[in-house]
């Protein structure tokens, strides 16, 4: 029996999660959310939209709002480097499956993290929404931040798909009308 077949038996779940950075801090998200990580790419700037959403990608005919974790967080803003990428996640919203490219510093590594070695989050009172955050463990001496991407990005006030495409077709007509002006 493999080690972790001997931990499974003993009634120990393990997840893997993407771990990431943003600044000196490491972040972790479930794997089974991620759809796949990409390297930086300008974005289709949507008007209007909060600071931290940095606009649009077309991934192969999917219309992916990108958000940016460090203005999310609040987290001294970058200028994107080589390794900025863009981690794809898709997560279930309201019956429906929402695809969201979050921008982080640099993808780390893969953990297996045991249930027994998750901590929960201090509570640092009201004024800190932390519902996002599933709980810490520790890797080699430092601690990751797991997130609960559903919470961070279920909640966001993101536009549909269909919102999205006729802003973006919006943005395509002006762009043409301005072009032959």
């Amino acid at each position: 029996m493999t080690h972790q077949q001997s931990q499974a038996s003993q009634g120990n779940v393990n997840q893997q999660y993407l771990t990431f950075v943003m600044g000196r801090e490491e972040y972790g998200v479930e794997i089974l959310c991620v759809q796949e990580i990409r390297g930086w790419q300008n974005t289709t700037v949507l008007p209007n939209a909060p600071a931290h959403i940095k606009g649009v990608i077309n991934l192969r005919g999917i219309i992916v709002p990108i958000i940016d974790l460090r203005q999310r967080f609040g987290i001294e803003e970058l200028s994107y480097g080589p390794t900025t990428v863009v981690i794809v996640v898709k997560i279930a919203v309201e019956k429906q499956f929402k695809v969201i490219g979050i921008v982080v510093d640099a993808v780390s590594d893969v953990i297996i993290v045991d249930d027994d070695e998750l901590r929960a989050t201090p509570d640092f009172g009201l004024e800190t929404d932390i519902r996002f955050i599933k709980g810490l463990t520790s890797i080699n001496d430092n601690m990751v931040i797991l997130l609960d991407v559903h919470m961070l990005l279920g909640n966001e006030m993101l536009p549909s798909a269909s919102q999205l495409s006729s802003i973006i077709n919006q943005l395509e007509i002006d762009s043409s009308a301005t072009e032959s002006e």
